[in-house]
């Protein structure tokens, strides 16, 4: 079962992480302001605004295969391409996009830590990573939230 982002989440618990991303994007939104939103830490690398534009449309995503994860048996992921879907950032409002994804992220916390053992063991396959269970989407969303805070760090601090 491949986790792609495994190496960011490392020994940490994934729904602690979970838990504490819509605040931490809100701190980084509050703290950038407008003109650092859009600065964009090295040509064709997005911008904080693109960031969380990408964090609000991934959390809505995974809201879809969490709970096709749950309702179907051996469910087939939908892969997308996330350059094909930040071609329409550039009309979304990083406000818009942190209430977005802090709400659906809180409505995925209300579904995952309701679950049980065998819920959290149900599998599913990704056609690219083959397959998994919804514990292991789970660690993806979490290690892949560190991702991106720690690119939101990086442009922060320069």
């Amino acid at each position: 079962m491949l986790n792609p982002y495994a190496t960011f989440l490392g020994d940490r618990d994934p729904q602690e992480v979970l838990s504490s991303t819509a605040a931490r994007l809100a701190e980084f939104y509050k703290q950038l302001g407008p003109t650092g939103l859009e600065k964009s830490p090295a040509p064709g690398k997005w911008s904080p605004r693109e960031i969380f534009a990408h964090l609000a449309d991934c959390e809505i995503a995974f809201a879809f295969r969490l709970r096709q994860t749950l309702a179907e048996d051996n469910h087939v992921i939908q892969p997308f391409d996330q350059e094909h879907w930040a071609r329409t950032y550039a009309s979304y409002d990083a406000s818009a996009a942190v209430a977005t994804f802090s709400a659906v992220r809180r409505w995925n916390l209300s579904l995952i830590h309701g679950l049980s053992d065998d819920d959290r063991g149900k599998t599913v396959n990704h056609p690219e990573r083959g397959p998994m269970t919804f514990a292991t989407i789970v660690e993806t969303m979490a290690g892949h939230d560190l991702n991106h805070l720690q690119q939101l760090e990086k442009i922060q601090q320069a």
